[in-house]
């Protein structure tokens, strides 16, 4: 057999994602005429036929159900391999990701001063963009917070970060000094798409054993802060999420009962001991600490 050609093997991930090769066709900027000669060579490469072009619509067969993970392997395989070689051919090159409050600003400075020939740069991630922006080589490195995914990561726990209560300045215990997981027993709080997520901030279920109540669900961090600044919910939250000043319509108060968040530093598997990332490390161990993104709060 005949080395796969990638430009076809994507042809086929695209089709069988779509399942319509018109659709097809538009993702991959492509005459359909085109893609179906692609698709065919494909085909005749491997000796199988990969989907059923029936009226009613196209599915994969047997053979192209098999080979769809296969292919998407040999994608990502690709992918990394041409990663690793530019990282090799610009060895001093590195992309910091970090998430919502963390502020690594010490540890990217320290990496600068120390490294003066290097190219730092840094990258903020939303929600959901860990672990794929490592996995996928977006970045290099990660400060993040958990609960996300870590197959495939290595990760090392920096620090821990307190969480809070968030809630509207008008709820019935905002300007305490502390309260309970039991003060919310009643009290609604937003959903998220994942699970682990779910359970970890939502404290789901209770130390009693009670489910946490359904709040609105929410896939961004504004979304979330519109529907507690409307009093449909309260949130439990990293103490450095939502800074003081930013939101007046928003307060925050400690919660006892709850464990805190771990700060974390994840890195692609095996890649540990590149030079650039372990100095990195070194960095964020001395200067990455809760008290660098709570001095504002603490003013």
């Amino acid at each position: 057999m005949s080395d796969l050609d990638l430009r076809l093997v994507r042809c086929f991930t695209v089709v069988a994602e779509e399942l319509h090769f018109g659709r097809a066709a538009a993702v991959l900027h492509l005459a359909q005429p085109s893609l179906s000669r692609h698709v065919r060579r494909l085909e005749g490469e491997l000796g199988v036929q990969l989907f059923d072009r029936a009226t009613q619509g196209t599915q994969l067969t047997e053979a192209g159900r098999a080979f769809l993970p296969r292919a998407h392997a040999l994608l990502r395989s690709a992918e990394e391999a041409a990663a690793v070689v530019r990282e090799v051919a610009q060895p001093s090159r590195v992309v910091i990701g970090f998430m919502t409050g963390l502020i690594i600003t010490p540890a990217v400075r320290a990496l600068r001063a120390g490294h003066p020939e290097a190219d730092v740069h840094s990258r903020f991630l939303g929600w959901g963009e860990l672990p794929s922006a490592l996995l996928e080589h977006r970045v290099d490195v990660v400060v993040g917070r958990l609960p996300f995914a870590t197959e495939g990561l290595s990760v090392s726990v920096l620090c821990e970060e307190p969480r809070m209560l968030l809630m509207p300045v008008g709820h019935r215990l905002a300007g305490k000094e502390r309260v309970s997981i039991d003060d919310i027993a009643d009290e609604p709080v937003p959903r998220f798409p994942d699970e682990e997520f779910n359970a970890f901030w939502r404290v789901d279920p209770r130390p009693d054993g009670r489910p946490a109540p359904d709040g609105p669900f929410v896939r961004e961090l504004e979304d979330k802060l519109e529907v507690i600044a409307a009093g449909e919910a309260v949130a439990i939250v990293p103490a450095g999420a939502v800074r003081k000043g930013l939101r007046l319509d928003l307060t925050t108060v400690p919660i006892d009962g709850v464990a805190p968040v771990p700060v974390v530093l994840a890195v692609r598997a095996g890649e540990e001991r590149r030079p650039l990332l372990a100095a990195f490390r070194a960095c964020a161990e001395e200067h990455l600490h809760p008290d660098n993104w709570l001095a504002t709060d603490a003013e």
